[in-house]
């Protein structure tokens, strides 16, 4: 039974659809809305921005009505009740209603974690359009949901979670997995900047910051270290490879060196750059003769290594399948589930001592993949908590920043639960307290 069937009978046992709140009505937020607008069985309860002209003209385009906005806690939760769509400026006003499923399209990773965090003990589901998050504490926040029977997920439509689907697959056909990635959909520039692509981002509708991590490959660098951490893969060196291939290029490329492609070690993360993109792909190999017989027939190559490819993400478009499979089977469409990957920061240009650095898609760091062991033994510093971050010695461009070139702010909620995530990795205790006792969580 498909998904939407499985939604209206859901429906018409309890009496109303899935109820999704939503963190961020951006242009990823927006997609989302419009999309849920389309599918029987689900409807968007409640959006939180902290521009609510953005939460009420998402409302206006699905037809939903005038949102409420204003009044107690109490009568906000009795209005999701009644059907009539919710407006709030903090995102936490989400974890107090009604509802089975937080969406966070925010992506700034602190509010991410605050919202997963509080969302899981307040016993929704969290998905999240904010894979930043995931990089950085989403080890944490996948055993708090085991522990709370709750479900955390990255959502569907970005290229980690459609690639991982790819793996599955050819890890299901019996195939290894070589390689696993994605095409970048713009050359490399780390030292891409907000200001030098304003105009572009104008032309495109995008926030020139998030065209900037794009551009600057800390984007691509994010969502490869997600899919490694889901899939129990591995980056094989700092900043991956990332060739320019075409599509036929693909299993040529990604095999091993000693078998002549790119690849330093079998069964890590890639990409590339050139026509491969907005597509993700996986490499499996098989040197079974009757197998790689019928491959060549099947026109899949000649073997032994294959490119299985998905020539299209539809991020916002494809979101709420994650909802759908949250909430009626239980399971994520992605989560880590080992902590192979981090993305650390690099300076982008010369740094000196006194600057703050402006985070993901800034003008003074990019982000780059690194294996979770070297990053530990070098202290180096994970992107996702340096937004904020002060520079405490001068730093040359390209320099991968260590816990000794700056000093982060430890009072964040991210930095706060990754804390909690370390010790979970070095085999420590943690305790998890109820929702609005931040300070207990210092460790």
């Amino acid at each position: 039974m498909s998904y939407m069937d499985q939604l209206r009978q859901r429906e018409r046992e309890l009496g109303r659809p899935v109820r999704v709140g939503l963190v961020g009505a951006g242009q990823m937020g927006l997609g989302f809305v419009a999309q849920v607008t389309r599918i029987p069985g689900m409807e968007i309860s409640a959006i939180a921005d902290v521009v609510p002209e953005r939460g009420h003209e998402a409302f206006k385009r699905s037809n939903r009505g005038q949102a409420i906005t204003c009044g107690t806690p109490g009568e906000r939760a009795a209005a999701v009740l009644r059907g009539e769509p919710v407006v709030v400026t903090d995102a936490l006003d989400l974890v107090a209603l009604p509802i089975d499923v937080i969406v966070d399209a925010s992506g700034v990773p602190d509010v991410g974690a605050s919202v997963a965090f509080f969302g899981l003990l307040a016993g929704k589901d969290i998905a999240l359009l904010n894979v930043e998050c995931d990089v950085t504490i989403g080890l944490l926040l996948s055993t708090v949901a085991q522990r709370m029977g709750r479900v955390y997920t990255v959502c569907r439509g970005d290229e980690p979670v459609e690639c991982k689907r790819l793996v599955d697959y050819v890890r299901d056909i019996g195939f290894t997995v070589v390689c696993a990635g994605k095409g970048k959909n713009n050359p490399l520039d780390p030292t891409a900047t907000p200001e030098a692509l304003a105009d572009q981002a104008k032309a495109k509708h995008m926030n020139p910051k998030m065209l900037a991590s794009f551009v600057d490959g800390s984007k691509t660098m994010i969502e490869m270290v997600a899919l490694a951490n889901a899939t129990d893969l591995q980056v094989s060196q700092r900043g991956m490879t990332g060739p320019h291939a075409t599509v036929n290029d693909l299993p040529w490329a990604f095999r091993t060196e000693e078998d002549g492609g790119v690849l330093p070690a079998a069964g890590v993360v890639d990409y590339c750059t050139g026509p491969v993109a907005p597509g993700v792909f996986v490499i499996g190999h098989c040197d079974d003769p009757v197998v790689t017989a019928e491959m060549e027939y099947l026109m899949m190559g000649e073997g032994p290594y294959y490119a299985f490819y998905r020539p299209f993400h539809l991020a916002s478009v494809e979101a709420p399948l994650t909802v759908a499979e949250a909430v009626l089977d239980r399971n994520p469409s992605l989560a880590p589930t080992v902590w192979n990957a981090e993305v650390v920061a690099v300076a982008k240009r010369d740094l000196r001592a006194g600057e703050r650095i402006d985070g993901i898609g800034g003008s003074t760091v990019y982000g780059t993949a690194e294996r979770a062991v070297v990053a530990a033994d070098e202290q180096l510093v994970p992107l996702g908590l340096v937004s904020g971050a002060e520079v405490v010695r001068d730093v040359a461009a390209g320099t991968v920043l260590t816990a000794q070139d700056v000093r982060i702010d430890h009072n964040t909620m991210i930095a706060t639960l990754r804390r909690l995530q370390d010790r979970l990795i070095a085999g420590q205790p943690i305790d998890l307290p109820a929702a609005g006792q931040t300070a207990s969580l210092a460790a």
